[in-house]
């Protein structure tokens, strides 16, 4: 039985007799006396072996990389001169007295050391390797830590773990669902939930109060960085607590996370507008460590004569917006050609821009191509509303409102990363007021966040002018990511059925999708809301980690596909003709 981890080693057991177990993580034969790296998820020990123990001695002469061991030895104190301040063993070491070698191991396909770069795909192929490595073992013990406080957090607070199915029935949530046939009811499928949004509500139904699953989630959508076709959410209903009291308790969790886990102290997070939001930070998510915002511009350009500018500035669907970079006139030509592809990314059509190099000459110390088809009093009312100084540069977005908040928004992120304006190193904050609906590209309405989500008006309003409506709705947002969004719910037939309406759901429509749920709404539903967190995103950015796959143990590829053991896979012909299925033919070239 192993009596130590290797990496908890110190000297406070120096001359006590160890056991233990690891990997070789480094060999090396000095003169006669051999040393060994052993290592283990909890670090590594120097095991040293000289000819004295000559069979012993014998086997760590065969040993190679990434052998495992069972070693016992004596821990001594290292010589001053041998001490590594680089390791946290590194003032011991452990004089071995027996080893055995458990298994062997081929060359493993890429080396362990964290400074070697090694291709994504390899990493995946091999990913039980990959884990081995000791920044990916501290990512995923790290993500460990997150949930044990999380779930302390939530018992302390009176939430009960409780889990919800995976095989459900097919639910409208935004994206795509994985479906799987049945077996023994021929022609039908369940559905992996995308969230576990009906249940938990029907827990509230059920009085019980408190609810919060660590749970699995599948979404059969386009990948990027942060996404994954399954993914993790820590996924959390109360009863009987307003919005206010959610978020309360919701930040209260994250907070706590941090001061426990990276003694991090967050402070109080702020509260902002979704329009407040969209308005300055072109961004229902925004990185307020970048101290850029966009100004609007529209009645200014509404009196020039150029069509770029006074198209959008006189549609209602239209904005025109600032952006002014403090010290931006830095700003080289082929990096402002490159920042105009990065917003052509978000539909923009160009990036116009001025540069400030001295205010006192007036318009002829700005620089600009598009000065030439501005009035001068127009460019010298802008310039006072932006505030500029000498060194500045200044973009602009001109489209439809949704297309320069997305290009402006995102270049402000990028310029800010660029020329390193963070102004701290984290900076959280709730986004609320979001509109209960939003206009689709059929014209139609759609549910911002989902239809299940409270109005903050009366059904009548609510029909009368669902543009205008807010919903009781609330994101938590940190450093730009959207770290968790919530809402209060609906709890009354009455207004459910406003806002299917709305939506263009009919009595026949819902009551097919959605009937458990609005029968469930007619027993005494209590007034409840929630939150849901992306676990995966959280560890992400709690761990500097570049993407969420680089936090999940067994990641899928942006394709969705698993390298390591090649899923999605075929099935055969018996199991296809025992669920009724009969693949199509591919058309022959």
């Amino acid at each position: 039985m192993r009596s130590h981890y290797c990496g908890s080693i110190t000297s406070s057991n120096i001359d006590e007799e160890v056991t233990l177990y690891g990997w070789v993580d480094r060999r090396r034969d000095h003169g006669g006396v051999i040393f060994l790296d052993l290592r283990d998820r909890e670090g590594i020990v120097q095991v040293v072996f000289d000819p004295d123990t000559e069979e012993h001695f014998e086997r760590a002469d065969r040993v190679r990389t990434e052998y495992v061991l069972e070693v016992k030895g004596r821990v001594r104190a290292r010589s001053e001169a041998t001490i590594n301040p680089n390791m946290a063993t590194g003032e011991v070491e452990v004089l071995g007295k027996q080893l055995e070698i458990l298994n062997r191991s081929e060359t493993p396909p890429f080396q362990m050391d964290e400074h070697t770069e090694v291709g994504e795909d390899i990493r995946l192929k091999y990913r039980y390797i990959d884990l081995r490595r000791p920044e990916m073992m501290e990512k995923l013990k790290l993500r460990s830590r997150i949930t044990a406080s999380i779930r302390n957090y939530l018992d302390d607070n009176g939430f009960l773990d409780i889990e919800t199915p995976i095989l459900t029935r097919a639910t409208p949530e935004g994206a795509r669902d994985y479906l799987v046939p049945s077996r023994t009811h021929e022609g039908k499928f369940f559905a992996l939930p995308q969230s576990p949004q009906l249940f938990k509500q029907l827990l509230m139904v059920s009085g019980m109060d408190r609810y919060y699953q660590i749970a699995k989630c599948f979404r059969d959508e386009d990948l990027r960085a942060d996404r994954q076709p399954e993914f993790t959410q820590i996924d959390i209903e109360t009863s009987f607590m307003d919005d206010q009291q959610i978020m309360a308790i919701t930040e209260g969790m994250i907070r706590d996370l941090f001061k426990e886990v990276l003694e991090v102290d967050l402070g109080e997070f702020p509260r902002m507008p979704y329009a407040e939001a969209m308005s300055r930070f072109g961004s229902d998510k925004p990185d307020l460590r970048i101290p850029l915002e966009l100004v609007d511009v529209n009645d200014l350009m509404q009196q020039v004569d150029f069509k770029v500018f006074n198209g959008p500035a006189n549609d209602p669907d239209g904005r025109v917006a600032a952006l002014k970079v403090t010290g931006g006139a830095q700003i080289s030509r082929k990096q402002i050609d490159d920042y105009t592809k990065f917003v052509g990314i978000y539909g923009a059509k160009g990036l116009a821009w001025i540069k400030i190099n001295d205010l006192a000459a007036g318009i002829e110390g700005l620089q600009s191509p598009i000065l030439k088809f501005m009035p001068d009093n127009i460019v010298t009312e802008m310039m006072q509303r932006l505030e500029v100084a000498d060194g500045d540069i200044v973009f602009f977005g001109a489209d439809k409102a949704k297309v320069v908040n997305e290009a402006l928004g995102a270049l402000r992120v990028k310029v800010g990363e660029d020329l390193n304006m963070f102004t701290a190193e984290w900076a959280p904050l709730w986004v609320v007021d979001f509109p209960m609906f939003e206009k689709g590209n059929d014209g139609e309405w759609t549910s911002l966040h989902h239809p299940f989500t409270a109005p903050a008006c009366s059904p009548e309003e609510l029909a009368e002018n669902p543009g205008e409506s807010l919903s009781i709705a609330y994101d938590m947002v940190l450093n730009g990511t959207e770290l968790g969004g919530g809402s209060v719910r609906i709890h009354q037939p009455e207004m459910q059925k406003a806002v299917f309406k709305v939506l263009g759901i009919n009595d026949e429509e819902a009551q097919i999708k959605f009937g458990f749920l609005l029968d469930a709404l007619k027993y005494g539903a209590p007034p409840h809301g929630g939150l849901a967190f992306g676990l995966d995103r959280l560890v992400m950015l709690m761990s500097d980690a570049k993407s969420i796959r680089d936090v999940i143990a067994f990641p899928k590829t942006q394709t969705a596909h698993c390298v390591m053991t090649d899923a999605p896979g075929e099935a055969e012909s018996k199991q296809l003709k025992e669920l009724n299925i009969r693949l199509r033919e591919k058309a022959k070239a």
